[in-house]
C-alpha cells in the first residue's frame, strides 16, 4: 500500500515538473516571436513605457491629493474641534460648487495616471 502511494506521488511530482518545464519553454517562445515582431517592426517595443512607469511618482503624488480631503476630514471628526469641523464644511462646499469642466479635467487627468480611459467614467464604463 505505501509502494503504491509513493509511486503516486512521485508520479504526480514529475507531470508537476513536466508541466513547469512546458510553461517556461512556452514562455520563452512567446518572449522570442514577441521579440521578432518588435525587430521586424510589427508592434512597438514597450519595455521603456513600462520602465519609465516603475519610476513615476505622480500616482503616489495623486493618491496623497486625493487622499489630504480625508486625513483632514478624519482629525476633524476625531478631535472634536468645532472650528476645524466648521472650515471642513466650508472647503466641502466650495469644492462641491467647482465648474463642471475643472471636475471633468480632474478626473481625465487621475483616470490617465492610473491608466483607465477618462471617456470610460462618463460613458458609466460602456466600451
Amino acid at each position: 500500500m505505501w509502494f503504491g502511494l509513493a509511486k503516486m506521488a512521485l508520479q504526480t511530482g514529475a507531470k508537476v515538473y513536466s508541466n513547469k518545464q512546458k510553461q517556461k519553454e512556452a514562455m520563452s517562445a512567446a518572449a522570442l516571436l514577441t521579440a521578432e515582431k518588435m525587430a521586424r517592426g510589427e508592434t512597438e517595443y514597450q519595455g521603456k513605457l513600462l520602465d519609465a512607469r516603475q519610476n513615476d511618482y505622480k500616482d503616489e503624488f495623486v493618491l496623497v491629493i486625493l487622499s489630504a480631503p480625508i486625513i483632514v476630514l478624519a482629525y476633524a471628526v476625531f478631535s472634536d474641534d468645532p472650528a476645524m469641523m466648521q472650515k471642513i464644511e466650508l472647503f466641502f462646499h466650495h469644492f462641491g460648487n467647482l465648474p463642471v469642466w475643472f471636475q471633468t479635467l480632474w478626473i481625465t487627468v487621475v483616470a490617465s495616471i492610473f491608466g483607465i480611459k477618462g471617456t470610460q467614467i462618463f460613458r458609466n464604463g460602456k466600451k
